[in-house]
C-alpha cells in the first residue's frame, strides 16, 4: 500500500466544474434512505409503466428491484434520444486497427440496431431466447448487443479471444440457437480467424443452428448452407427493415448473461436485468465521471467483459454521451497509437486498466508527450488495484497533473462501480477511496466483526443495490454458496476480495482473498508486493506467488518483466529483492526473483497467479481456457 498520507487534491478548476460538490452530504442521505435514492435515480429514466415497489427483499438473496415496472434498456439508451437534441449527435466514433473510421449519430445507430433486430427476428429469435455474440471490437458488436436487448432476447457476449471449447461450454449452458460472429478482426496487424473458431465450437455445441457472420477482414471462411449467413446479405433483404418496435419487458427480465470464470469449476453465468442495471450503470457513470453533453468518452475495454457492457455500451448511451471505440492493440503499429487517437478525436475521458497503463509506461514518456492530450479532463482505472508507480505515471505523464484518476473497484457481479472517487475526492494513489452512494461497506474478519484501521479482512457489501446480478444462470444454489453463504445471517454480500480501510475511511483493495500470501503469520497482498517490485526503476510488471517454505510456511516468489533495454542478472535480482525489503519491510523480501518475457494472463489482463504456482510446483494448471496465450 502506498503511503496513505500521500494525497492529491483536485484543483479549483476541477471542483468548480464538478456537478456534485458535497460527497458526504449526499452519501449520508443515500444510506439513510437507499430506496428513495435509487427511486430518484430511476425517475430520471423513461418507463413504459412505473414500478409498484422499489425493492422486494422477501426472498433473500434473490432481490427484485422496481417491481411491476415495465421498461427496456433500449428505451433509454436509444429511443428517448431520437426525440431530443441528441438525435443528430455522434453516438459512436470507431477506428479500426488498419486506420479505417466509421461514425454514427444516435439516429443512425438506432437504424442499424433496428435492421439487426429485424434480421434476428427473421432468423427465429424470440423474446427470452439467449443469443451468443463472439466478435471483434467493431461497431456491429454493439449493434448486435443492442438489437438483442431491443427484442427482449438476452445476449451472452463472449470475448473474441476465447477458444472453441470455451465458446461451446458457454453456448451449451445458455442453450443458444443463434450465434453472431465475424470472419475476423485485426490485432497487431494480423487478422484473427473468429469464424473458423466458431465453426469448431458448433461441432460440439448441438443447440446452435444458425451463425450470422459480419464481413470484416475478407479472409476465406467455410460457410455451410442453411446454417451460415453473411450479415451483409441478410441486411440487403426486405427482412431488414429500418423500423423495429422496442419490446416492452419487465424490470426484472434478463438483459444479458455474462460468464465469469471462478478459480475453480465451470464459468458462472451471471444474470443482469433491464430495470435495475439501467438505473445503476447510468447513475454510476454519470456521477463518477461527471458526464457532460460535450464529452467524448473512451472506455478502452472490450464489450466481451462487464466493463465493456456497463461503461462502453449501456451506461454512456443512456447518458447520451459520444462513445469512442478502437479495434486493435494499444501499441500497434507504434506505442503512441492511443495517444494519437486521443489527440485526433479530442477524447475527454479515458477509462482503462492498470495492465494497459503499465504496458505503455515501459515505452517511456516521449511517445505520450509528442501528442496534444489537452482535451483530457478525467482519467479512470479498472480491473485490478493500480500500483502507485503506475498511478503516478498516468497522472503526471498522461493527465499532465490536472486530470483526477477515478480508480474504481467493482465486479461482474455488481454491474457497476461500488468503491470509487468522484472528481472532487482527494486521491491517494492505489486506493479506490470511498463507497458509491447507497452502499454500506465494511472490512471484516471470519466472524463478521469489523477489523481495525489498516488491518486486512474480507470486503462485504451490507445493502442490496439495483445493479447486482440476480443469480447464476440455472444455478441458484451456487449463487447463494458463492456470494451469500459466508455471512448469511447478516445478509451481507461476500465480495471474495480482501481489503483494508485506513484511518481516513479510504478503502484499499488487496486482491482476491486467495491472492494473500501468509509469511511467518503475516498476511501480505500480492498486489502490494507487486507494487513494490514495479517501483524499482528496471521493472515494468510483476507477479508474486507463495510457495511452501519449511520455516516461514510460505515464501514469496516473484516473476518480473524488465523495461526495454534492461538485462537480467544475479546482481539485478539481489537489487530487486533488497528494494522490496526496503519498501515493504524485511518480511516481504522475496525468496527469488525470476526475470521473464511475459506473464500468464486472462484475456481481460488479469495475471493468473495460480498457473505460475502450479508450474513452479509441477502441478496440473487446471482450467486455462481464459488464458490469453
Amino acid at each position: 500500500m502506498a503511503n496513505s498520507k500521500d494525497i492529491y487534491h483536485p484543483s479549483k478548476e476541477v471542483v468548480d466544474y464538478a456537478t456534485i460538490k458535497d460527497y458526504d452530504k449526499l452519501y449520508k442521505q443515500s444510506v439513510k434512505n437507499p430506496e428513495k435514492f435509487w427511486a430518484d435515480e430511476a425517475k430520471r429514466l423513461d418507463w413504459f409503466k412505473p414500478w409498484d415497489k422499489v425493492l422486494d427483499s422477501s426472498n433473500f438473496p434473490f432481490y427484485k428491484w422496481f417491481v411491476g415496472g415495465k421498461t427496456n434498456i433500449i428505451q433509454n439508451a436509444l429511443d428517448r434520444h431520437l426525440t431530443n437534441a441528441n438525435r443528430n449527435k455522434l453516438a459512436l466514433i470507431w477506428e479500426g486497427e488498419p486506420g479505417d473510421i466509421r461514425t454514427y449519430s444516435y439516429h443512425a445507430l438506432s437504424r442499424e440496431v433496428c435492421e439487426f433486430a429485424n434480421v434476428l427476428k427473421a432468423m427465429g429469435v424470440r423474446k427470452g431466447d439467449i443469443v451468443t455474440i463472439y466478435m471483434p471490437q467493431i461497431p456491429e458488436q454493439i449493434f448486435a448487443m443492442l438489437a438483442c436487448a431491443k427484442i427482449g432476447a438476452p445476449h451472452s457476449v463472449i470475448y473474441g479471444g476465447f477458444s472453441h471449447e470455451a465458446i461451446a461450454e458457454r453456448v451449451n449452458d445458455a442453450k443458444s440457437r443463434v450465434i453472431v460472429t465475424a470472419d475476423g478482426g485485426y490485432r497487431r496487424g494480423k487478422a484473427t480467424r473468429l469464424k473458423e473458431i466458431v465453426n469448431r465450437a458448433m461441432e460440439i455445441a448441438p443447440t446452435l443452428e444458425i451463425c450470422i457472420t459480419v464481413k470484416r477482414t475478407g479472409e476465406e471462411v467455410h460457410m455451410e448452407n442453411d446454417r451460415d449467413y453473411w450479415y451483409h446479405d441478410l441486411r440487403s433483404l426486405p427482412i431488414a427493415e429500418k423500423c423495429c418496435c422496442t419490446e416492452e419487458v419487465d424490470a426484472e427480465d434478463p438483459l444479458f448473461i455474462l460468464y465469469t470464470s471462478g478459480s475453480t469449476g465451470k464459468p458462472k453465468g451471471l444474470v443482469h436485468t433491464h430495470g435495475g442495471y439501467s438505473v445503476y450503470t447510468s447513475a454510476t457513470h454519470r456521477m463518477v465521471f461527471d458526464i457532460k453533453p460535450e464529452d467524448r468518452w473512451w472506455c478502452a475495454a472490450d464489450p466481451g467483459w462487464i466493463t465493456g457492457h456497463s461503461y462502453m455500451v449501456y451506461g454512456p448511451l443512456i447518458n447520451g454521451a459520444t462513445i469512442f471505440m478502437y479495434e486493435g492493440a494499444p501499441n500497434h503499429p507504434y506505442p503512441d497509437r492511443w495517444w494519437k487517437m486521443i489527440d485526433k478525436f479530442g477524447i475527454n475521458i479515458l477509462y482503462t486498466s492498470p495492465t494497459a497503463i503499465r504496458g505503455l509506461m515501459r515505452y517511456g514518456e516521449s511517445w505520450v508527450t509528442k501528442h496534444d492530450l489537452s482535451t483530457l479532463r478525467l482519467l479512470g482505472s479498472v480491473g485490478e488495484p493500480i500500483n502507485p508507480e503506475a498511478w503516478k505515471w498516468y497522472h503526471r505523464v498522461v493527465g499532465k497533473e490536472k486530470c483526477p484518476i477515478m480508480d474504481t473497484w467493482w465486479q461482474t457481479e455488481t454491474g457497476g462501480f461500488v468503491i470509487t472517487p468522484l472528481p472532487i475526492t482527494p486521491l491517494k494513489p492505489g486506493s479506490a477511496t470511498k463507497p458509491f452512494f447507497g452502499h454500506e461497506i465494511a472490512v471484516v474478519d471470519e466472524t463478521g466483526s469489523e477489523v481495525g484501521p489498516n488491518e486486512v479482512g474480507a470486503l462485504v457489501l451490507k445493502k442490496p443495490f439495483p445493479g447486482m446480478a440476480r443469480t447464476i444462470f440455472n444455478e441458484p444454489e451456487r449463487y447463494i454458496e458463492t456470494y451469500w453463504k459466508k455471512y448469511e445471517e447478516k445478509k451481507w454480500y461476500h465480495a471474495g476480495d480482501s481489503a483494508k480501510k485506513d484511518e481516513d475511511g479510504y478503502f484499499w483493495i488487496i486482491g482476491r482473498s486467495d491472492d494473500v500470501i501468509k509469511v511467518s503469520g503475516y498476511r501480505l497482498g500480492t498486489a502490494e508486493i507487486e507494487s513494490a517490485v514495479v517501483s524499482h526503476d528496471s521493472v515494468t510488471e510483476a507477479a508474486a506467488i507463495p510457495l511452501p517454505h519449511e520455516l516461514k510456511g510460505n515464501a514469496i516468489y516473484v516473476y518480473a518483466i524488465l523495461r526495454d533495454g534492461e538485462k537480467p542478472s544475479k546482481a539485478l535480482e539481489r537489487e530487486v529483492k533488497d528494494h522490496v525489503g526496503k519498501v515493504m519491510g524485511p518480511i516481504a523480501k522475496p525468496e527469488s526473483v525470476s526475470f521473464v518475457d511475459s506473464l500468464p494472463k486472462t484475456r481481460s489482463g488479469k495475471i493468473m497467479r495460480r498457473v505460475l504456482k502450479a508450474r513452479a510446483l509441477g502441478e496440473d494448471e487446471g482450467d486455462v481456457t481464459t488464458m490469453d496465450d
